[in-house]
């Protein structure tokens, strides 16, 4: 089956399960599309620092948590990215990328979206409801970071690293749940997330540094200009400096050291790989760090299993 054009379908290149998401009426396929239900990676990224929390604080056995965590993770992306295209709509009508975004293209109303995020904030509060008080007291405190982050490209070259900030905050929500000391290493565990997002945010960025310049959008991949794999490698290498700080603290010893060479192995593939003027590639090197969050939470069951 032939794919109906972008401006009339909103499938866009970088979509997936394409076949699912054509299938749907187009009224059901815009509502998708509007919470990137056909772009997946966007949730494992929210999800993972949520699972790493809760692992290295050790709830290996908490797999309800997990999987409460998780349907937050979907959700409230979900919502976040509705939150986000009712801000950046005029934006982005003027970025072939994203010009096709059900409210940018006009597909759905903005009265209708926020209905849409509504709901979708609803079922995030179910999730919330699961937790204890101290951890739904940090969830609930990332509202502001999150309402905020759609302006930052409009005010600062490095939005990446506010998107450190909201995109790492379920590593504090998994472990609140479980304890509240040892927030030195539940500190680092935080920071080296943070600096994790902004490497695969630049990667991910990167296929729109010609639109942007035009449009005026700031982004760290428009700021590091041709340094950017330096520049992800500097803050991939953070990243693994802050984790293995947070291991050894946790517990000072062999394996909590060695549990991290996947991971790094990893980045390091990514880094080394990344052909900056490549847009598929960058795609491909950005999507890769759903199995890098996945070697980090395998290193969280290891060493907060002690």
């Amino acid at each position: 089956m032939t794919d109906t054009p972008a401006s009339t379908s909103g499938i866009v290149p970088d979509s997936q399960h394409r076949g699912i998401v054509a299938a749907l009426p187009q009224r059901l396929r815009d509502y998708a599309l509007l919470a990137r239900f056909d772009r997946p990676i966007g949730w494992w990224l929210l999800f993972w620092p949520c699972a790493w929390g809760v692992l290295l604080a050790g709830g290996q056995a908490r797999w309800d948590l997990i999987a409460w965590l998780l349907l937050g993770a979907i959700t409230m992306r979900g919502a976040g990215c509705v939150y986000n295209d009712l801000v950046d709509a005029d934006l982005d009508r003027q970025v072939t990328r994203t010009a096709s975004r059900p409210v940018a293209s006009g597909r759905v109303s903005k009265r209708a979206a926020w209905i849409w995020l509504l709901a979708l904030c609803l079922i995030g509060l179910v999730v919330l409801l699961q937790l204890r008080w101290e951890a739904q007291i940090v969830a609930l405190a990332s509202i502001a970071p999150v309402a905020a982050y759609p302006f930052m490209k409009r005010i600062t070259w490095w939005p990446q690293a506010w998107l450190g900030l909201v995109f790492s905050w379920g590593a504090l929500v998994g472990w609140s749940e479980l304890r509240l000391d040892r927030l030195e290493v539940l500190a680092l565990l935080y920071a080296g997330s943070i600096a994790w997002v902004i490497g695969y945010d630049t990667i991910y960025a990167l296929q729109d540094r010609e639109d942007d310049a035009l449009v005026g959008i700031r982004s760290s991949a428009r700021a590091l200009g041709g340094r950017v794999r330096g520049g992800v490698a500097g803050f991939y290498g953070a990243a693994i400096v802050c984790w293995a700080a947070a291991f050894w603290l946790l517990r000072p010893d062999l394996i909590a050291s060695l549990a991290l060479l996947p991971v790094a192995a990893h980045l390091f593939w990514q880094v080394t790989t990344l052909k900056p003027g490549d847009n598929d590639n960058a795609l491909a090197r950005f999507r890769s760090n759903r199995m890098a969050g996945l070697l980090m939470a395998l290193a969280c069951w290891i060493v907060g299993n002690a």
